[in-house]
């Protein structure tokens, strides 16, 4: 099972958090977030996938923090459209496109990205476009109708790691990729707990 940690923002901390050999790491370019990334992201493993997580923004703007940071996957937490998903293929990177659930969830509203975008990434709906520190009901997921692979988000924490652990023994996993934490490994927004995400990976 990969694994994501998102909502990197220092720069000492990120060359830690890269120490543990996460297979993608997230940069949050939104400036209403607590975890808005700014400046440069220091050299890391080149196995480390970048990803580069964005809220409605403007194309041209995206295309140029994708060359200025050499990202490798961009995350739409938006009303992104497929078009634009489209669009931003032609970058040669990964599209993941991000939708939110609460207690249900039309899984027709992905129909229209099935081949615009590489992954989707399931989160909890919330107040804020994602990082809202808890979980959604994973087995809305036994529903799940395509083979495309998914990131699951939403709350995930050490307290978790049963949970996960059964999850990814049903049936609902068959097409789970990627577990993405955030929140619930942090001292502060954007500053994370090192030994409690060795303890989660090691746990994976």
């Amino acid at each position: 099972m990969k694994l994501k940690v998102c909502g990197m923002k220092y720069q000492d901390n990120i060359k830690m958090v890269a120490a543990l050999q996460p297979d993608y790491l997230g940069f949050i370019f939104y400036d209403k977030s607590i975890r808005y990334f700014q400046g440069d992201i220091p050299e890391i493993s080149q196995t480390i996938k970048k990803v580069g997580v964005f809220v409605d923004a403007e194309l041209q703007e995206v295309i140029k923090t994708i060359k200025k940071h050499k990202l490798n996957a961009v995350q739409l937490h938006g009303a992104e459209s497929p078009e634009y998903c489209k669009n931003l293929k032609s970058q040669n990177l990964e599209i993941i496109k991000v939708f939110s659930i609460k207690d249900q969830f039309n899984f027709d509203d992905l129909k229209p990205f099935e081949l615009v975008c590489d992954y989707y990434l399931f989160d909890t709906k919330g107040k804020l476009p994602g990082g809202n520190g808890y979980t959604f009901d994973w087995n809305i997921l036994k529903n799940y109708p395509y083979t495309k692979p998914y990131f699951l988000s939403g709350g995930i924490g050490l307290d978790e790691i049963e949970n996960i652990k059964a999850f990814l023994k049903s049936d609902a996993s068959k097409y789970c990729f990627s577990i993405d934490v955030n929140s619930q490994f942090e001292i502060e927004p954007g500053l994370k707990k090192i030994e409690k995400l060795k303890e989660f990976k090691s746990q994976l």
